[in-house]
């Protein structure tokens, strides 16, 4: 208990000294000894204190009106001290003026005057302090007073002036007193905000719901207007903020549901003194819409003060603008110009929209001015599109239904044209409509006929077309071996014409043509001299040369569905072009136009060449159908380009314009490309099938590797047969054989050894090979299949080079040294092997012993007994 009582005495002492400077008057306390046990009740005590002394003052400051009053009365209270230390000083120095005042007095006087003059200064000060918060509090009681009365400004002018005094204060910030004054004017700023913001709802108010956005200058509950609302939002540093949301409430509530083009109905807007809404319906044209903006724009440049303005700009514009011209504008474009009528008044509407909004004083439409501007330039840049798009859609709906199509020729040709022509069923009618046999004595030179049919020419296979025809060359006429180099024969021989590349074709390299790998081909063998049959053809042609007559040539071949479309678009678009030229339409405000107008027919045909090839590969023969199309588009395209030229409803401006002949010799030679294209893939198969890069001779299967191929060649020859002309069907079935054949016949003489069996076999698969014959009888070339005869004499040879050499080759394997003999000799085995190939033959087919050396060195001493 006594320690106890100790503990509070000490603590009791030391809160007496911390409050009142008193020490504890009984020597008991005093001289108490302070251990720790003593300690924690005095701390406690302490804070007990301080707890209330804390909880004291925040009474006390609960009132701060009542603090400042009683700190001002302090105050009154302090200066009356002060007069009095005044007099008390001056009783002071003129008492220390007397000679008998002692030293000491002296001091003490001083240490007073001294005393007395800091308290007067902290009075001072504190009087300065007092004065100061006083103000500050006046203040901010009358923004409070002004905010309730809904004086926004009054309110924030007043909220600026308290925060000025407050930062005078001769006083530190963590001040009781200024974190009291603090708290307050934070409060009053919040609710000043608060009713600023309402001002502005009251005065701007957008209901999206009901698609309404009403706003005035002045309303009847408020002393604020618009424009002082707008100084109280920068005070705020919320102006950009509201313009943008102004801009997203205007835009849902108006603009949105006015300008979505994809909704079924549209409404119209309209506008009176303060509000804006959307009422009745509206079409889909854009000047009802230019119509109904400017309404919009109109209204906002008339009730929002010209610096908010200028911020909603920069926030709207960029998006209106935007949908204009993307949604609205690009729309209205017309692809042809049959709607440019409409079009223009499309732009007119435009112009008057821009004009609306450069006297309101809007910025930030500078794209929609660029567009105006740039009309006739975006026409054509639609129109080009809209081509390509076409092109581009079509390719890839697919080949679609073929279609049955003549290439007719008129040509003066000979005799032995026409002989061939006959055999092979292109003549289809004289220009006397009479029978081609019965007019030139056929019957009769058929009987001199050769059993075998020779090589014929070129020439022979189809007369020489027009050269006013710019698609002759594709049809295999003119193009005999004797015209080209020696590289380039088997490249003719391969498809119906297969033109020289011009290197310097800047459309080609522009769509990266010309890269394709090419086949190398052995050259084709040297050309036998004529057996007596083809000298007495040769001799009758000879005298017949002269005779000449006028024939019409027809070739019926099918196209696919893409070639009608396309000339269609280019046709309409050349005749847009030709009427923009024409008188009465200088003044169109397409007609700048019109010289870039004949320049998308050009686009739209290299879109077609660039990605044609690989939409037709979908297709089985669909390289052929592109053959026959590009050609069909480059015959029709030149009969056009003729008929333009020749027209007189043109202007020369409109003639001269045409720039359709280069693509017409672009599309034959993409035409060749396809067909040469589609010859090497398919001759590449066969050479795979019949053992690649390894000798037939070595495979396993080499039964199966011919009927493999075979087969091959029939099923390529009925896929060709409903697409391709009859005489390009001839060249490109003729040239699969052809391949077939030298790979037999190239694999057979690489052999370095061939016995009896070996050569057996072989000359089996020879004759399957052989089987191909079928394909290429007269009556089957013809369409007269039911009048065909036990005797006809196909006509292989004449489309494969190699194929007599093969069968050739198949009678030396059968025959012993002295029917090689008589075949070298005597038959036509000369005409189509070489000495030194018929002696690697022998010495491969026979032993070595005095007789083979005997025909051998026959052979060598006549290496041409046909000629002899």
């Amino acid at each position: 208990m006594a320690s106890a009582s100790s503990a509070n005495g000490i603590g009791d002492a030391i809160v007496a000294f911390t409050l009142d400077g008193r020490f504890p008057e009984s020597e008991d306390i005093s001289s108490l000894p302070i251990t720790s046990e003593s300690l924690p009740p005095a701390l406690a005590a302490l804070a007990k204190t301080r707890t209330d002394l804390e909880k004291e003052v925040h009474e006390i400051n609960e009132d701060t009106k009542d603090d400042v009053s009683s700190w001002v009365r302090n105050a009154k209270s302090l200066q009356e001290d002060i007069v009095r230390s005044k007099v008390i000083a001056n009783d002071i120095i003129r008492q220390s003026e007397t000679p008998d005042v002692s030293g000491k007095a002296i001091e003490d006087a001083e240490s007073r005057v001294e005393f007395l003059s800091r308290e007067v200064q902290y009075t001072r000060q504190l009087q300065e302090t007092l004065q100061s918060i006083k103000h500050v509090n006046e203040l901010l009681s009358k923004a409070e007073e002004a905010s309730n009365e809904r004086r926004v400004l009054d309110s924030l002018h007043l909220l600026e002036q308290s925060w000025a005094a407050m930062d005078g204060l001769p006083i530190g910030k963590t001040c009781r007193a200024v974190k009291l004054l603090n708290v307050r004017s934070f409060e009053l700023k919040s609710r000043v905000h608060e009713v600023l913001d309402q001002v502005w709802k009251d005065l701007v108010n957008v209901d999206i719901d009901n698609n309404l956005i009403r706003i005035q200058e002045h309303d009847d509950g408020n002393q604020l207007s618009l424009a002082d609302a707008v100084i109280g939002l920068r005070a705020y540093k919320e102006v950009e903020e509201r313009m943008e949301q102004l801009w997203h409430n205007l835009d849902g509530a108006i603009l949105t549901p006015r300008m979505n083009l994809t909704s079924s109905t549209l409404p119209s807007i309209v506008a009176d003194t303060n509000t804006l809404s959307l009422s009745g319906e509206a079409s889909t044209s854009a000047e009802e819409l230019f119509a109904d903006l400017s309404l919009v724009f109109s209204f906002l440049a008339q009730r929002l003060p010209a610096d908010l303005l200028e911020i909603l700009c920069s926030v709207m514009m960029g998006d209106v603008t935007t949908r204009i011209v993307k949604v609205w504008l690009d729309s209205a474009i017309p692809p042809a110009l049959k709607d440019v009528d409409k079009f223009q008044d499309v732009i007119k509407s435009a112009e008057q929209f821009c004009a609306v909004l450069d006297a309101h004083g809007y910025t930030g439409f500078e794209d929609l001015k660029n567009w105006v501007n740039n009309a006739p330039t975006i026409w054509l840049s639609k129109c080009r599109e809209t081509a390509l798009d076409s092109v581009r859609s079509k390719l890839s709906s697919g080949i679609g239904k073929s279609k049955a199509v003549e290439k007719i020729e008129k040509q003066m040709v000979s005799l032995a044209e026409g002989k061939e022509l006959a055999k092979s069923g292109t003549v289809k009618s004289s220009a006397n409509e009479q029978d081609w046999d019965s007019a030139w004595g056929f019957d009769e030179e058929m009987e001199e006929e050769p059993e075998e049919a020779p090589e014929p020419t070129p020439d022979e296979a189809a007369p020489v077309a027009s050269a006013e025809d710019d698609g002759a060359d594709a049809w295999g006429w003119d193009d005999g071996p004797e015209d080209v180099p020696e590289e380039e024969a088997v490249a003719e021989a391969e498809g119906p014409s297969v033109e020289k590349m011009d290197e310097d074709d800047e459309a080609a390299d522009a769509w990266g043509w010309g890269e394709e790998d090419t086949v190398e081909e052995p050259p084709p063998p040297p050309e036998p001299k004529k057996q007596p049959a083809a000298t007495r053809r040769k001799e009758t042609r000879t005298r017949d040369e002269h005779e000449t007559r006028e024939m019409v040539l027809k070739e019926t071949y099918h196209i696919s569905s893409m070639p009608e479309p396309v000339l269609s678009l280019i046709f309409a678009i050349l005749e847009d072009g030709a009427a923009l030229t024409g008188p009465g339409n200088e003044t169109n405000l397409v007609a700048s136009a019109a010289s870039g107008l004949f320049g998308v027919p050009t686009l739209a045909l290299a879109l077609f060449r660039a990605i044609s090839p690989y939409y037709y590969s979908l297709d089985v023969g669909g390289s052929m159908y592109l053959y026959n199309d590009a050609m069909y588009l480059a015959e029709k395209l030149a009969e056009f380009s003729k008929e333009w030229k020749a027209r007189e409803d043109l202007s020369v401006r409109a003639r001269n314009m045409l720039r359709i002949d280069n693509e017409v010799k672009n599309l034959q030679s993409f035409a060749n490309r396809a067909y040469s294209t589609e010859m090497a893939t398919q001759k590449t198969v066969i050479r795979d099938l019949l053992g690649g890069t390894h000798s037939l001779m070595h495979q396993e299967e080499m039964e199966s590797c011919v009927d493999s191929t075979v087969a091959r060649v029939r099923a390529m020859a009925v896929t060709w047969d409903d697409i391709l002309a009859r005489s390009v069907w001839c060249q490109a079935v003729g040239s699969l054989v052809d391949t077939l054949a030298t790979k037999v016949i190239s694999d057979v003489m690489d052999m370095s050894s061939i016995g009896q069996d070996e050569a057996y076999n072989i000359a089996n698969l020879i004759a399957k090979v052989t089987e191909l014959d079928d394909l290429f009888l007269p009556s089957k070339l013809s369409g007269r299949e039911a009048e065909s005869s036990a005797g006809e004499v196909a006509l292989t040879a004449q489309y494969a080079p190699s194929w007599l050499r093969l069968q050739y080759l198949s009678e030396v394997l059968q025959s012993n040294l002295n029917e090689v003999r008589y075949l070298w000799f005597e038959s036509e085995l000369s005409l189509y092997f070489s000495a030194e190939e018929v002696v690697d033959l022998v010495n491969a087919s026979f032993e070595v012993n005095a007789r083979s050396r005997e025909v051998i060195r026959e052979i060598g001493e006549r290496p041409h007994p046909r000629v002899e």
